[in-house]
């Protein structure tokens, strides 16, 4: 089994067959800096100081060229051939209460929550401890790689709840929805992420998700009920959709606290439509002006979204530390 050195440190672990150094490092509670997991953020890049390793993913959006004659590569996807000493700068803000294990899980129940998003509900071995906000990767014998999706519920009954968009085209979603059925089995491997609620802040918290980003906030949104933050501190859940045609039924909100108010937006509204419309990014902006420095902001999305939301933040004074979010698509 290979071992890892972390270069000017006293810090090394082992790397099971398979597994990345990045994996392999948090399992060990070792903060290698990450955010994505699957090779598109480039958090998680480090110095190769000795030894050899193979991307699992060659074409990863985050990795160049230039990385490679710098000898630098992507934790998230670098799979060490034998012992190697590596650099980068650990940090402990890398690390969530509850560290990653590998665990094997089965399809209890699948559900609608949109036309294109449902929620599939599955068993896993082992402890189920995560925090709200948090993801795992999934995987199928049948499928080339992972992929990273959210968990929408709180852990404590063995059970780990997805809200999962269909990608047109996408390998693992087309598994999923078209093949996968009740008893069924995937691998999942967390939890992972650091954009997690924190109960501790004094802060208002504002939640904003477009897409499959809703089932992070979902989660975030019932573990601020559970722990009773919803009874001294607003919490106000924004989503952003085309039409519609898109939106889910809007208990899956309401019914975890009548308190959490929910705005639904619309950025191609039909006629009959008397709600907000436009971009979410907008409306949050026009809505709470000033008193967003003043909030602790959870978002997840599309891309497009993402960028958006972190470039009004940034424009409307947000601190960084106010900002949680993760950075896989």
């Amino acid at each position: 089994m290979p071992r890892i050195t972390v270069a000017g440190s006293d810090a090394s672990f082992e790397c099971t067959a398979g597994d990345t150094i990045l994996r392999a490092a948090l399992r060990e509670g070792i903060g290698m800096p990450y955010s994505c997991n699957v090779g598109s953020c480039g958090n998680c890049r480090f110095e190769l100081v000795e030894g050899a390793v193979d991307h699992a993913r060659a074409d990863a959006p985050a990795w160049s060229e230039r990385d490679l004659k710098r000898n630098r590569w992507l934790g998230c996807q670098a799979i060490p051939q034998g012992d190697c000493t590596v650099k980068f700068r650990s940090t402990p803000d890398a690390l969530a209460p509850a560290r990653p294990a590998l665990r094997q899980a089965q399809l209890v129940s699948v559900e609608d929550v949109t036309r294109d998003i449902r929620e599939f509900r599955f068993a896993v071995e082992g402890p189920d401890a995560f925090e709200p906000g948090q993801y795992a990767l999934i995987s199928a014998p049948q499928i080339a790689s992972a992929r990273a999706y959210s968990m929408a519920n709180l852990p404590g009954d063995g059970l780990w709840h997805f809200q999962i968009k269909r990608v047109p085209g996408g390998a693992l979603t087309g598994y999923l929805f078209d093949t996968l059925a009740p008893g069924g089995t995937v691998t999942l491997d967390g939890p992972y992420g650091t954009a997690y609620l924190r109960p501790d802040s004094p802060r208002d918290l504002i939640l904003m998700a477009g897409g499959s980003g809703l089932s992070p906030m979902v989660s975030i949104a019932r573990g601020a009920a559970a722990t009773g933050l919803t009874a001294h501190r607003k919490v106000h859940f924004l989503y952003g959709c085309r039409s519609r045609a898109d939106l889910f039924d809007p208990s899956l909100v309401t019914s975890i606290d009548p308190a959490i108010s929910l705005t639904a937006v619309l950025s191609e509204p039909d006629a009959g439509w008397d709600g907000a419309t436009g971009f979410l990014h907008d409306h949050a902006d026009a809505t709470f002006g000033a008193a967003l420095a003043e909030a602790e902001i959870y978002f997840a999305g599309p891309a497009a979204m993402s960028g958006a939301i972190q470039r009004m933040a940034h424009d409307s004074g947000v601190p960084m530390t106010q900002l949680h979010f993760d950075e896989f698509y």
